[in-house]
């Protein structure tokens, strides 16, 4: 089982992301480092705006030049900093993976110029207090879907890193 961890900073980036949009499915890109085994922390998210009340379109090309930058932080140490997957919100719904979301995962997982052995789906909302909950699925090329688990981490100063909104 993979454990997906969001420091209070990347949680907090995407709750105010949540609070902005309403309504409006958002989502994004996760970029992540391998810590431990089947563990791994997002390093840097996109945000990417393009959503509606019941859909999230996402476009993997929208994000590519924040990924060749998080690459060149990471000094191209691809086994320990890569592209994890993706993370869009279910604001009026419970934050599970819907059927259409299963099948784009599996389309990126099995999409041999994307080179993944697996994929990362984080589904997001605010509850009725404001606060951040979500579950994450791991998706793998023979089509099979596993629960991940999933570590909100609260903000521990006031800085906030900057992560890019396309």
């Amino acid at each position: 089982m993979l454990t997906l961890v969001l420091p209070g900073e990347v949680s907090k980036a995407i709750s105010t992301a949540l609070g902005k949009a309403g309504a409006r499915e958002i989502g994004g890109v996760l970029m992540a480092e391998h810590v431990d085994h089947n563990e791994f922390v997002v390093r840097d998210i996109t945000i990417h705006r393009r959503g509606a009340f019941a859909s999230f379109v996402r476009r993997i090309e929208d994000a590519v030049g924040r990924l060749r930058l998080f690459f060149d932080r990471a000094r191209h140490d691809y086994t320990r900093f890569n592209y994890l997957g993706e993370w869009h919100s279910h604001p009026s719904f419970t934050p599970e993976p819907s059927t259409k979301d299963d099948l784009s995962m599996l389309q990126i997982v099995q999409d041999q110029t994307v080179g993944a052995n697996f994929a990362v789906l984080l589904v997001v909302k605010l509850d009725a207090h404001g606060q951040l909950v979500g579950t994450a699925h791991t998706y793998l090329p023979d089509g099979s879907k596993g629960r991940s688990v999933v570590r909100f981490e609260q903000l521990r100063d006031a800085t906030i890193i900057r992560h890019e909104e396309v």
